[in-house]
């Protein structure tokens, strides 16, 4: 939100004295001065005009969390566990995920209650390269990589999957990097050539891994470098 516009929603001030405080430059967001109308106002911001404390600001909060198989990527599940139920913090009922991952699929999930935050990861225009790690029922061809990196058509949607990077690695496992998340896009993709994916595992998202510290169910929080990456 505008700043201007919270300001003026707020009773105790009309547009006039809105535009009069920020003209004599009294208003701080996060202890910065501004003077711009349109300065943004988010949740998590501290407010203050003069001395006084309009909004303190709730703490933004970021989570990463090595998912397990077996859980679902919900809030609430009336059927099955769900991630959130690995994470142990107060008012977790706020918290979102960025980026979903299949019921027995694995690794890395971003759980967050900045909306800001994690539009930015998940957003198509974004592009950003999710990295995973496959196990497959039968060998996978050289011709695999060519198909992916043209493009299949996904018929439900009628598109063409973006360009997405295998490197194999054995027989019957690889890596690959896309840039889309399409409902069960991985085990469509290996599906075109009739090879069913035995285990998926999400390694990376953008330049952010998966810590190799954090078993199955384990999570931490992001430390500042690593939220500043999106």
């Amino acid at each position: 939100m505008r700043v201007d516009r919270f300001l003026s929603n707020l009773p105790r001030f009309n547009r006039q004295q809105v535009r009069l405080l920020l003209v004599e430059k009294r208003v701080r967001i996060d202890g910065n001065i501004v003077s711009a109308p349109h300065a943004e106002v988010s949740v998590f911001s501290r407010v203050e005009v003069d001395e006084d404390v309009l909004q303190v600001g709730k703490p933004a909060r970021y989570f990463m969390l090595h998912k397990p198989a077996g859980c679902v990527s919900a809030t609430r599940d009336p059927e099955h566990p769900t991630v959130l139920d690995l994470i142990h913090e107060p008012d977790k009922h706020e918290l979102h995920i960025a980026g979903r991952l299949d019921y027995n699929t694995t690794g890395l999930m971003l759980i967050t209650n900045d909306g800001s935050w994690s539009r930015r990861l998940t957003q198509p225009q974004t592009k950003l390269p999710k990295v995973y790690y496959v196990e497959t029922e039968q060998d996978i061809g050289p011709d695999y990589a060519i198909t992916f990196t043209e493009g299949l058509y996904f018929a439900f949607e009628d598109l063409v999957t973006q360009p997405a990077e295998l490197v194999v690695l054995g027989p019957k496992s690889a890596r690959l990097s896309i840039v889309e998340g399409r409902y069960h896009q991985v085990k469509r993709m290996f599906g075109h050539f009739d090879n069913k994916v035995l285990r998926l595992h999400r390694e990376s998202m953008g330049p952010l891994a998966l810590d190799n510290a954090l078993k199955p169910g384990e999570y931490r929080a992001l430390c500042t470098e690593e939220i500043l990456l999106f």
